[in-house]
């Protein structure tokens, strides 16, 4: 690639051209050979190109035209490969399972993440995905504040594999990035029909994070309730309302299923 032809990405993604890094990332994805795959900001198809030997169908979703049309001549004949030029935040995602395996664009981390393990939580089984170190360790902090990192733990399993050396990106990135694993939990204690409440739960508990656990939980359960509920779950009631972990907020929500009428769930 020629200098005047260095792609300049205004959504903050850098293009993997690391053969070591792309392959770890789709052993990771513990993807196969029926597997929907879709690599979100394809660019000019690095990662594309070896995942297409791997699973049924891949599904490369670009927002650059230029880069779309390439995309398009370079997997012309390839019968497993579909390209589809538009935002990511305004693409389709498929209603049947499928993984992702993708370099994703940095500029727009957090509405890829919702809308993989939140939006259509039903149909993502996983995959692995390379993105800014910063956002990926917040996704482990001791202290939660975002009430979607909360769903996503209870939905999925994450791992932050490690962190990437900028020379494994054209253009190479000012900021760290990382690999992160996701990958579906075999158990889950509630349905996916209840996700927008479970939503609600955790977001009006944590509207004043500095709350101690003990005056959350009074919100919405009795004195009884909250003192069974710390000796039931471990729970310290002193402690900030931040610092549940996601495997207490899930016991908490179910307790509240269970004996809390309906008329005063948060809504």
């Amino acid at each position: 690639m020629t200098k005047k032809k260095l792609p300049v990405r205004f959504t903050g993604q850098h293009f993997t051209i690391d053969k070591v890094l792309i392959k770890d990332a789709i052993k990771q994805a513990n993807i196969n050979n029926q597997d929907t795959v879709l690599d979100i900001g394809a660019g000019k198809g690095f990662l594309t190109v070896h995942l297409l030997r791997n699973v049924q169908k891949v599904i490369a979703i670009e927002n650059d035209a230029d880069l779309t049309q390439n995309l398009r001549k370079k997997f012309a004949n390839a019968q497993n490969v579909q390209v589809i030029g538009c935002d990511f935040k305004n693409f389709r995602v498929p209603k049947y399972p499928f993984r992702v395996v993708s370099n994703i664009p940095y500029g727009i981390t957090s509405e890829i993440f919702k809308n993989l393990m939140f939006e259509n939580v039903e149909n993502f089984m996983g995959g692995s995905i390379v993105l800014q170190s910063e956002p990926a360790q917040k996704l482990f902090s001791n202290k939660i504040y975002n009430p979607l990192t909360v769903l996503y733990h209870t939905f999925y399993d994450l791992n932050f594999l490690y962190e990437i050396s900028p020379k494994s990106f054209l253009p190479p990135p000012t900021v760290d990035s990382a690999l992160l694993k996701i990958e579906r939990k075999q158990t889950i204690a509630f349905g996916f029909e209840l996700k927008t409440k479970y939503l609600v739960f955790i977001s009006y508990m944590l509207q004043k994070p500095d709350l101690p656990v003990r005056t959350a939980l009074k919100s919405i359960f009795r004195k009884k309730q909250v003192r069974s509920i710390s000796g039931k779950f471990g729970i310290d009631l002193n402690s900030k309302i931040v610092c549940l972990s996601p495997s207490q907020w899930n016991s908490c929500f179910l307790e509240m299923l269970e004996v809390v009428p309906e008329k005063f769930h948060p809504s």
